[in-house]
């Protein structure tokens, strides 16, 4: 781990600190991670910044349980089972949190683009091509007028409907590492899509990665589609 890398994920944990400090006193936050609250206290306050070993330890092993609980406090359901995770999706600094612990605990590769559907998941995807400094790249459900050239992934939906997506050309490249990530996963249909694409484009899927799973078949498609890590950063029971 250079230099930068290091100093990258001090201030990672830092703010993962910061975050469980807005709910927590410090010994809530000593009792949670295991570390002593004086410490805490200097961390969070920017008095000091934590060693290598525990920065990865507050990241790896605090951040990914801390995340999903709070992202379980933000995401509200109607009485018909949709979704409401706007708390969530409009705050970019809490996924900018989720983009270095969902790449650690999924074990994800530095992509060469992180691709998502327009327009929920461009947030997410913005933060994690942001972490791992690689390019963006969504997908939409209409075409842009002045770009001639797009991969197009059809769909037809159980329910008879048909799911279109469209992808200029030159989003993504032949041979291209690519992430394929949205906020939220409960069908598959689009991360089917979105796969597609990447199949077309001939290029490589490195993962696939939500915020929220709601149920898992969504997840197990996109594992019988690919053989790259897949996961959530939150699973939600079915409604």
């Amino acid at each position: 781990m250079n230099r930068a890398e290091k100093a990258t994920l001090q201030l990672q944990a830092v703010a993962v600190l910061r975050m469980l400090k807005e709910t927590r006193t410090y010994d809530e936050l000593a009792e949670l991670t295991g570390l002593p609250s004086g410490d805490l206290s200097r961390y969070v306050n920017g008095h000091v910044l934590p060693g290598t070993n525990r920065a990865s330890q507050l990241v790896d092993d605090v951040g990914q349980e801390a995340l999903a609980a709070e992202l379980h406090a933000r995401v509200e359901f109607d009485d018909e089972g949709y979704v409401d995770n706007s708390g969530v999706v409009f705050d970019q600094s809490f996924l900018n949190l989720v983009a270095p612990v969902a790449a650690d605990t999924f074990a994800f590769e530095r992509p060469d683009v992180v691709l998502t559907a327009a327009t929920d998941g461009i947030t997410l995807g913005a933060a994690m091509a942001s972490y791992f400094d690689s390019r963006i790249a969504y997908a939409k459900k209409s075409k842009e007028t002045a770009i001639e050239e797009f991969i197009e992934s059809r769909q037809r939906l159980a329910s008879g409907i048909e799911l279109t997506y469209y992808l200029p050309t030159c989003a993504v490249n032949t041979g291209e590492s690519v992430l394929v990530v949205d906020d939220l996963i409960r069908s598959g249909e689009t991360q089917e899509v979105l796969l597609d694409i990447v199949g077309q484009a001939d290029a490589e899927v490195t993962g696939v990665f939500a915020l929220i799973a709601v149920g898992t078949k969504g997840i197990k498609k996109a594992r019988t589609q690919t053989d790259v890590p897949v996961g959530a950063l939150s699973e939600f029971d079915t409604r």
